[in-house]
């Protein structure tokens, strides 16, 4: 860990109010949902349980929250009302790891959990347990006896799972080394019982990863035996192009009755890629590429080029548009790449230095011209635009190549001796 990253203990964020990025309340936290991992890697928290006015409690994901403050936690104000349900891989902090009895590895010594200290990775949204305020003897957590400690996660036994269990817990904390990709191949080869039951106990950004990667029939099969609300959910995660590609596999009763749970926003993402052709650039782009208006600068940029959840295709460039700025935009203005925001001071505008140059593509651009168009201008990306003008979203490489490639390019082993080496 880094020195000075935030580090909290949990009985302190216990009843603190949560606030969206405009200072209204959207509840309080009541637990803490952390997921057990295999190797003796400390243990990763997922999210919060928050309780809203309606008493019901919701989760909230750690990647949604943007600041654990004295007395509050601020989030981005993207929350899901639907009620919280804990998953087998999942363990409540309040409620199963305090005044629970484990052992002190140095000594052998059984002590009693008071508290646990949460600290964020650097750089990172990712919060991991940090260590544990700890009561020697017998006493329970409410019991003045016994000296306490705070000790290091890795100098308690009993918080990590058996590196060689075959539980679906135990396979999910293994999987969370490997990249998305290489856990669908896992999943791929798995019976079709144990992949409904893996994939079920990832959580909804894992398992939307997940999804992206595995083959149609695949995808099917495991969101269709996920609970609607949580197929709902997984959907919302997933990136809108891929979620419109899954959900053109299934009935037209299906398909609906899952766009009707998703929030409107992403519901409405999804329904506009789903009126093009699969094979043009508006069936293949994504409605969610960096998008600044004129006034923006190029620090506003490289502060949207280094969020962690964007593909390396979509932090490649920011697109310029006139207000409003969410897909379709106002007037598309034109392209500024990341090397060029390099080179660039911080309060220089973009729209001082955007390439417009290049000829947008139209919707209905097909495979073939979309694939020539990337190649010959050597990008990753490529702004789409409607004949108003209006940016409509980006198709990326790695899009493009999914439909360029066999039917059964996933089930390459890509670590074999046959197969692409990364060097691991």
């Amino acid at each position: 860990m880094a020195a000075g990253a935030p580090r909290v203990f949990v009985s302190h964020l216990s009843g603190v109010p949560v606030f969206d990025p405009n200072g209204d309340q959207v509840g309080r936290v009541r637990d803490l949902v952390a997921m057990l991992r295999v190797g003796g890697r400390p243990p990763r928290i997922l999210g919060l349980v928050v309780e809203v006015v309606s008493r019901r409690r919701i989760f909230l994901p750690m990647t949604r929250v943007t600041g654990v403050e004295s007395g509050q936690v601020i989030t981005t104000g993207v929350v899901n009302m639907r009620r919280f349900e804990q998953r087998p891989t999942e363990r409540l902090v309040l409620g199963e790891f305090l005044d629970r009895r484990v052992t002190l590895v140095e000594t052998d010594e059984e002590v009693t959990v008071l508290d646990v200290a949460i600290q964020q990775l650097p750089a990172r949204r990712d919060w991991e347990i940090d260590k544990y305020f700890v009561r020697k003897g017998r006493g329970g957590a409410l019991r003045r006896k016994g000296e306490t400690l705070t000790v290091e996660w890795s100098a308690v036994s009993g918080f990590s799972l058996d590196e060689h269990g075959q539980g679906a817990e135990s396979l999910v904390a293994t999987f969370e080394r490997l990249r998305p990709a290489d856990v669908a191949n896992a999943l791929h080869h798995l019976s079709p019982k144990r992949r409904v039951e893996v994939a079920a106990a990832l959580d909804d950004d894992r398992l939307a990863d997940v999804l992206e990667e595995l083959p149609e029939d695949d995808q099917v099969e495991i969101l269709g035996k996920l609970k609607e609300e949580r197929a709902a959910d997984v959907l919302e995660a997933m990136d809108p192009d891929d979620a419109a590609d899954l959900l053109s596999e299934l009935p037209e009763e299906d398909k609906e009755r899952l766009l009707t749970l998703m929030r409107p926003d992403d519901a409405a993402d999804v329904r506009r890629l789903m009126a093009y052709e699969e094979r043009t650039a508006g069936g293949l782009m994504t409605t969610e590429p960096i998008v600044l208006r004129p006034d923006a600068t190029v620090a506003d940029a490289l502060a949207r080029v280094r969020q962690a959840d964007l593909s390396p295709a979509l932090a490649a460039q920011v697109y310029v548009c006139r207000s409003p700025d969410e897909t379709p935009t106002g007037k598309y203005l034109g392209t500024v790449h990341f090397q060029r925001l390099l080179r660039d001071p911080p309060f220089t505008l973009v729209s001082s230095i955007v390439d417009s140059d290049l000829v947008p593509l139209p919707p209905d651009t097909p495979l073939p011209t979309v694939t020539s168009y990337l190649a010959a201008y050597n990008l990753v990306s490529a702004p789409v635009v409607d004949e108003s003008g209006s940016l409509l979203g980006a198709v990326t490489v790695d899009d493009v190549l999914d439909h360029l490639l066999p039917a059964d390019w996933r089930e390459t082993d890509f670590h074999g001796e046959e197969g692409i080496r990364h060097g691991r």
